[in-house]
């Protein structure tokens, strides 16, 4: 029990070092905050354009919640300590990581949200590529709502071939969540179809509002009516 108050009380802690660390070099904002279920289980599937996705995500979410990275991330003691002492849980990418499946399944039928970039890696070019269905089972047997995070801006601060930072404008918007009985009437391929394109949507809406060119998915299928709305 004191190990779990102490690993909370961290947590909150080191997310209000990535406040400040991401005020001073972020013109940062989020929308729908409120999106994120004010208890029980949840899960959070975002796009994934940069190392800094799960800070700016982090941030924006009232609540705490546990982050799946790639494993090749906990090889190094420190960074690897560091990132598990803040809810991180390894991931191995080339193959079905039944234990980190299991892990995670055990803490969202605790009640905890999870964190999940089902695009599998960092976008090359800023745009959101399809969704891996391979997530879809976990989101059924949890019974928990899935709610889509769109992070824009982190590609254009720090892309994946460049080796630093820089500083510039983040947006976080938090979506309409996907209630769990809607999640069991689809099929894994339709569930990460309908995310994809939901993102894409509100990606499209977010840089229209702020002024930036849309990225260009003309070659991709319709994307059906997300239903969001930035505030």
């Amino acid at each position: 029990m004191l190990k779990e108050t102490i690993k909370v009380k961290w947590y909150f802690v080191a997310r209000f070092l990535c406040q400040v660390f991401t005020l001073l070099f972020f013109r940062y904002r989020v929308y729908g905050r409120n999106q994120i279920p004010a208890d029980g289980p949840f899960i959070v599937a975002g796009n994934h354009q940069s190392f800094l996705d799960p800070v700016f995500m982090g941030i924006g979410a009232k609540r705490r919640m546990l982050f799946m990275a790639r494993d090749s991330l906990f090889r190094s003691r420190l960074f690897g300590g560091l990132i598990r002492s803040t809810n991180a849980i390894p991931l191995a990418r080339d193959k079905a990581d039944i234990g980190a499946i299991k892990l995670v399944l055990a803490r969202l039928k605790e009640g905890h949200g999870v964190c999940l970039y089902p695009e599998g890696t960092r976008s090359s070019d800023g745009k959101i590529t399809a969704f891996k269905p391979g997530f879809g089972l976990l989101c059924r047997r949890s019974q928990a709502p899935v709610v889509p995070a769109l992070v824009d801006g982190a590609f254009e601060c720090w892309p994946r071939h460049r080796t630093l930072f820089s500083p510039g404008p983040i947006v976080v918007w938090f979506g309409e969540p996907l209630p769990p009985e809607e999640i069991r009437r689809m099929t894994n391929e339709q569930l990460a179809d309908w995310l994809t394109h939901t993102l894409r949507q509100m990606q499209h809406h977010c840089r229209l509002k702020q002024g930036k060119p849309p990225y260009d998915y003309t070659d991709e299928s319709p994307s059906p009516d997300s239903r969001q709305s930035i505030e």
